[in-house]
């Protein structure tokens, strides 16, 4: 009985620490300062393609905000509830990373190949969006 319970609890720990390693969960996304708080970005998965979608706005001038930039199906959309990281898969041959999808920049409307990176055993995730050999890189918080 023992070794049953041993085995059941060492299998729950793995899960756990599978969750921590992936970018699924809710984030609180910090600007290139490194210290503006932005938003809240809930990061979910399905069918092995993760998207995420702003759950809020800290800037109150901006709760009640639309991506009137966006050029696509997003565009006069309210930015909260604005699904900004869509089409985001696991790197086939770098389990660490998440990318081939993209991210959306409500602020310019302008989306960019993004690539996710868990760090700091999941209590971190390195945001990059980039075009060509530029890019943006945010360091996001986990929340949940």
């Amino acid at each position: 009985m023992k070794n049953v319970m041993a085995a059941a609890a060492l299998g729950l720990l793995s899960q756990l620490a599978c969750a921590q390693g992936s970018p699924v969960g809710l984030w609180k996304t910090i600007d290139d300062d490194g210290k503006t708080e932005k938003s809240l970005v809930r990061i979910v998965e399905s069918g092995g393609v993760y998207t995420g979608t702003i759950e809020k706005v800290f800037d109150p001038s901006k709760q009640d905000a639309k991506c009137d930039l966006c050029k696509d199906d997003r565009k006069d959309k309210p930015v909260v509830g604005l699904q900004i990281i869509r089409g985001v898969k696991q790197d086939p041959d770098d389990k660490a990373l998440w990318g081939d999808g993209e991210i959306l920049d409500p602020n310019n409307g302008k989306t960019y190949r993004t690539r996710l990176k868990p760090v700091d055993g999941g209590k971190k995730m390195e945001m990059r969006g980039y075009i060509g050999f530029f890019y943006r890189t945010q360091v996001w918080q986990r929340v949940e």
